[in-house]
């Protein structure tokens, strides 16, 4: 195994698991992409195993601080701990994100489980040099009878790798149902969005439905309907927009399945369209849900992509009712904790509207945030009242 010398280790001292190519002594480019390297400091010093990619601005990313062989045992005790972990939780293991990247200390890789289906995604050089590995051990620890690869994250071409989607173990004639409480949701995980459903706001969707107790409301970027048939089954009357024509029909068979279709309505719009014409009708609702897609998928779109938020979540509040209920959200890394609240302050003065801070929430449980590392902490949810 060759070996890497940093120049600056105080960051990886603490625990960060990224190695920049800036932070190593000498230039990187001549290691071989995905590839185990030893990390050394100046002296000498062992710091750990990662994998290196010199094509990448996160040249290395540690696997281990151990010296230990990285092969199908290190995969297996890996998962079988991130498992035990989320066993700890009283959350149904029916549905969950089994291993969370940088969080369950495998970076690149995500798996989430559907009832009997992995859905798996390997994002970097290194993990996919170990793609069949992790396969194979995924398939030892769960026995599932569908394992698919979705392999379409754009960031996969910032790693040199072709992005791709298939069936790797059985077949999806018949799609998995997952459970969240009482209601029952259809996943398609190889067509929908990310993995095949948005894990990551579970406890959000079932936090906000306690507040909201019947009334007439909006869920914005609504995807397979998951937040509209939480609230709908508290008796609230609920309408679904999303601009994917195949999200409403997965909304809408879930409401079915579920026996909502009564209180749910879904339809296929431009959100940003959408919410003007309801301000300009001077509609009024109890409650709206804004859960919309990552607007920023890098530092230098961050003004653009808060223009979008601001606008949106402005909108929102001046169709609420005094006393009504806004679960907003932002999925992007980029924008932290402390400028998603300077961006609803300033949503706030736009809509002319006094409001409440409820409860700031983050993501669920099974999406581990490491202390050492601010970017495993991505969602921001906020549930505010209106006056």
């Amino acid at each position: 195994m060759e070996v890497v010398r940093l120049n600056r280790t105080s960051r990886i001292a603490a625990g960060h698991l990224w190695v920049f190519s800036n932070e190593i002594a000498g230039s990187p480019k001549g290691f071989e992409p995905g590839s185990l390297v030893e990390l050394r400091d100046r002296k000498d010093a062992f710091i750990g195993i990662g994998y290196i990619n010199p094509h990448s601005l996160i040249a290395v990313r540690i696997l281990t601080r151990q010296k230990e062989d990285i092969d199908s045992h290190f995969f297996k005790r890996r998962i079988l701990d991130s498992l035990e972990y989320r066993k700890r939780f009283p959350e149904d293991m029916n549905s969950c994100r089994v291993v969370f990247s940088e969080g369950d200390f495998l970076p690149g890789l995500i798996v989430d489980k559907y009832d009997d289906c992995l859905s798996v995604q390997i994002l970097t050089m290194g993990m996919e040099v170990w793609s069949q590995t992790i396969i194979e051990v995924l398939d030892e620890i769960f026995a599932p009878s569908v394992i698919v690869l979705r392999n379409d994250s754009s960031s996969r071409l910032f790693e040199g790798l072709k992005r791709e989607k298939r069936v790797v173990k059985g077949t999806l004639d018949k799609l998995p149902v997952v459970r969240e409480v009482s209601l029952l949701f259809e996943i398609d995980p190889l067509s929908g969005q990310k993995t095949g459903f948005f894990l990551d706001q579970r406890e959000n969707r079932v936090a906000f439905s306690h507040l909201v107790k019947g009334g007439k409301g909006l869920d914005l970027f609504c995807y397979a309907g998951a937040w509209s048939l939480h609230l709908a089954q508290k008796g609230a009357e609920v309408t679904g927009i999303d601009e994917s024509e195949n999200a409403i029909v997965q909304a809408q068979r879930n409401a079915e399945v579920n026996g909502l279709l009564e209180r749910c309505v879904f339809k296929k719009a431009d959100v940003f369209g959408f919410l003007k014409e309801e301000v300009s009708g001077g509609k009024v609702y109890d409650f709206v849900v804004l859960d919309p897609p990552a607007f920023v998928k890098s530092r230098t779109r961050v003004k653009e992509a808060l223009r979008g938020y601001r606008e949106i979540n402005a909108s929102a509040m001046r169709l609420l009712k005094r006393g009504g209920f806004l679960a907003t959200s932002s999925c992007s890394h980029h924008i932290d904790r402390e400028t998603f609240m300077e961006m609803l302050r300033s949503a706030a003065r736009d809509a002319g509207r006094q409001v409440r801070v409820i409860e700031m929430r983050s993501q669920a449980k099974d999406h581990p945030i490491l202390l050492s590392m601010p970017e495993t902490e991505y969602l921001k949810c906020a549930f505010l009242e209106i006056s």
